[in-house]
């Protein structure tokens, strides 16, 4: 991957982040007084089962590293604004959502790094060792997740009503952003992306089902109202896409660990639309 490339990848999730920070206000940060036991199911599922579950199928699987690497990666990113749109399209618990999203993205700079120096030590042999700094990593994500983030929000707080103007064709443009990303990143890595996309095709229907199933279940155990579980359970199961593949491509400097989130991010909008569809018949049922 060229420099240029890695510049139009990195304006790319910055704009994307900017876009959150847009739909964000102060007081949703402070839901987890509100609503703590539903931010703690949403977090625990994100952060720490997710992370398990890709473990747990990459071993399962006997995926080589690329690809188990790629899974992981994938795993440790938060929910992003795509997660909140189809919050709102399936009716669930729209704030939850956004918090969980800002509090997922809050963390993340500390989890990310932290899986993906797991994943690097027990995928490779030692002769393909890749050392991670993870200072350099955490600033890097300091400066692509939380300050466009935080700009946004700023925003938000001055301008309100153009923030609102700006939400929805935001939100838009990230999907339309992620969907080039995906396109140009496969043409960069074509000569590899189809031998890879066989195995890890199922892989990532695998991840993308069971994390949104756990998720549900995970909140309907805990007894929480059925939009907080729809949100739960799209949170657990549309990750940040695109900040994968900013990993992927500029800290690690290998784009064939972007085969699986390039997948992935196809895919979860299918299973999104699925999700929708199914949780207003269930919500249309309990009116």
């Amino acid at each position: 991957m060229n420099s240029t490339t890695g510049i139009i990848l990195a304006i790319s999730l910055v704009i994307i982040m900017f876009g959150l920070g847009l739909s964000l206000t102060l007081n949703d940060f402070k839901r987890i007084f509100i609503y703590p036991k539903a931010i703690l199911i949403g977090l625990t599922s994100q952060i720490i089962i997710l992370p398990i579950l890709g473990y747990l199928i990459a071993m399962s699987f006997g995926l080589s590293p690329v690809i188990s690497i790629g899974i992981m990666l994938l795993a440790a990113c938060p929910g992003g604004p795509t997660s909140n749109m189809i919050t709102y399209l399936a009716k669930g618990d729209l704030a939850l959502s956004i918090s969980l999203t800002a509090f997922a993205s809050m963390l993340s700079i500390i989890t990310i790094p932290l899986i993906v120096q797991f994943a690097l030590t027990t995928f490779l042999s030692e002769n393909q060792t890749i050392n991670l700094d993870t200072l350099s990593t955490i600033k890097q994500m300091f400066i692509i997740v939380i300050i466009p983030v935080s700009i946004g929000m700023l925003v938000k707080a001055k301008a309100p009503k153009f923030s609102k103007r700006m939400d929805k064709p935001v939100k838009i443009a990230s999907a339309i952003i992620f969907i080039l990303v995906v396109v140009g990143l496969t043409y960069t890595i074509r000569d590899v992306f189809f031998a890879y996309l066989k195995e890890a095709g199922l892989p990532a229907i695998v991840l993308n089902i069971s994390t949104m199933s756990l998720g549900f279940l995970l909140a309907f155990l805990f007894k929480l109202p059925k939009p907080q579980a729809i949100s739960i359970s799209i949170e657990s199961g549309i990750q940040n896409g695109t900040l994968a593949i900013t990993i992927a491509t500029i800290t690690l400097s290998n784009p064939e660990f972007a085969i699986v989130p390039v997948i992935y991010g196809l895919l979860m909008y299918v299973s999104g639309l699925l999700i929708v569809v199914l949780s207003k018949s269930m919500l249309a049922k309990m009116a």
